[in-house]
Parts: C-alpha cells; sequence; structure tokens
C-alpha cells in the first residue's frame, strides 16, 4: 500500500538523530518523486558524503525489512545497504548512490541491452537459504491449484522489473527490493514482458526480445507460463479494483492480452 511522502526535515529529530550518528549531520537533503512505498525517500548530503536514505514507520516497515535482509546477497550491480537504524518509531536504511536515469522501456531504447545484462546477473546470483517468500505461495490466491506448483523453483527473483525500479549509468541497477522472492527463474523475464508491452512493445515482439535475451525464459513450458500469465492478470484486477488508477487498470487490460497472445501460441 502506498505510504504518504514526507521531506527529511519532517523527520523526528530523533530519528535524523540516529541516522546522522552514522553519517555525520545532514547539511542538505533532496525528496526522490519516484516511489510509492517510502515514507521517506531523499538524498542527503553532508559534508563528506552523499547517499540516499528510505525511511518508513515502523508499523509499516515489513517490505523496508526485506529490502535489508536481502541485501547482502544482491548481485554487485545493486546499491550497497551501508546501514539499517530504528528510532523514533520510524526504520531508516542508507544505500549507497547511484546516479543515472531510470530505465527507458520503449521499442527503440538504448537501455533494453543493459536492461537484459542485469536481469541476466540476477538470474546467475544465486538464491540465499533466507526466509522468503515462495512463488507458489505468493500467487497461490491468483493461480488454479493444478498450475501454482509450476511456478516454484529456487532462483532467486526481484519480481517488479518497473522501469522505475532500474536505474542506468553505464550499466542498469536493480532498485527497490521490497518484494524478494524464491521461484522458477522464467517469472523475472515474465514480469518484464508486462512492463515491456506498456512501454510500447507488441506481445509478440516482447517474446521475441525476452527469448533471445533469457535463457530461462526460452526454456520455460508453455503450461507453466500460461499458469503465471493467467495468476498475474487475476492478480492486476484485484489491484485495480482496490486502487484503480489508470496505470493499474493500463496493467490489468495488458497482463489480459498477454494471456489471450499466449493461448495462441504453441504449446
Amino acid at each position: 500500500m502506498p505510504v504518504d511522502r514526507i521531506h527529511w526535515d519532517d523527520l523526528p529529530l530523533g530519528a535524523r538523530r540516529a541516522a546522522e550518528e552514522q553519517i555525520g549531520p545532514v547539511l542538505r537533503a533532496e525528496t526522490a518523486a519516484a516511489g510509492a512505498n517510502s515514507g521517506i525517500a531523499a538524498t542527503v548530503h553532508t559534508a563528506d558524503s552523499v547517499l540516499f536514505v528510505k525511511g518508513t514507520p515502523i508499523g509499516q516497515a515489513r517490505m523496508q525489512r526485506r529490502e535489508a535482509a536481502i541485501n547482502p546477497y544482491l548481485p554487485p550491480s545493486c546499491p550497497q545497504l551501508l546501514w539499517h537504524v530504528q528510532a523514533s518509531g520510524w526504520d531508516l536504511i542508507g544505500y549507497e548512490r547511484i546516479v543515472g536515469h531510470h530505465a527507458d522501456y520503449a521499442p527503440d531504447s538504448r537501455d533494453l541491452p543493459l536492461v537484459a545484462d542485469a536481469v541476466v546477473e540476477l538470474q546467475n546470483t544465486p538464491c540465499p537459504d533466507i526466509d522468503l517468500k515462495r512463488a507458489e505461495d505468493r500467487w497461490s490466491g491468483y493461480a488454479d491449484p493444478a498450475g501454482v506448483e509450476q511456478l516454484a523453483g529456487n532462483r532467486l527473483l526481484h519480481t517488479d522489473l518497473a522501469p522505475h525500479n532500474l536505474l542506468v549509468t553505464d550499466r542498469a541497477h536493480l532498485i527497490d527490493w521490497a518484494w524478494p522472492t524464491r521461484g522458477a527463474a522464467w517469472i523475472d523475464p515474465a514480469v518484464l514482458i508486462l512492463r515491456l508491452m506498456e512501454a510500447g512493445h507488441t506481445a509478440s515482439a516482447a517474446d521475441a526480445w525476452a527469448r533471445a535475451q533469457f535463457s530461462s525464459w526460452a526454456a520455460a513450458s508453455h503450461a507453466s507460463v500460461a499458469a503465471f500469465a493467467e495468476a498475474n492478470a487475476r492478480c492486476w484486477d484485484e489491484i485495480a479494483r482496490n486502487d484503480p488508477q489508470d496505470w493499474k487498470k493500463h496493467m490489468g487490460r495488458l497482463a489480459h492480452d498477454w494471456v489471450t497472445y499466449w493461448r495462441g501460441q504453441t504449446s
């Protein structure tokens, strides 16, 4: 659920002091516009460093705690977690700052090869032996009982590959790890395909691009992808019903367009 965004100076004094014990006095802070799950998201400047600070009220910090827990196991391109503190009712985390732009997924974008490289790097990263949500459990409320076990696997998944969750420099960096999941490797390419369609790719073009980039997608069975596609469409339907913003309704329509396309492919 989205969290109301505040500025650095609006944090309780005790929370700011706890952060400053880690980094030194903050000289200025610029609030980030992107993202919806953090009550504070700011680029913070001290006398000798610049870093990115995220935070949320402790009672709403479950996803942020997931981010902190998974960070040591992420690919090298992901921002490094520097510290994690709780004070004055707030959960705060500090990351190394990456200066880049959010990925462009348009069909002619020069970012696409870098995005593919970042996902391949993740697909080659071992899934840690820590408590992670399993894909077959996460989508169990949306998948048919006969198909949900086809989502099982032992790969580390990001599962929210929206363009604002990749920062591009000379490479792409996966950020915002609120939904790390253990499951079949091809699920992340499936998630990415829907975002490519959002950016203007046809279902066929997005499918062909993913097959060329990701061996997990090229090897995925028709039945497994169908099970996930139908579950994901139901998930987006629920998201749009609960919060009927235009972009969420659009994602729901695209998810159903993908189901229709996939049903037409040979099994």
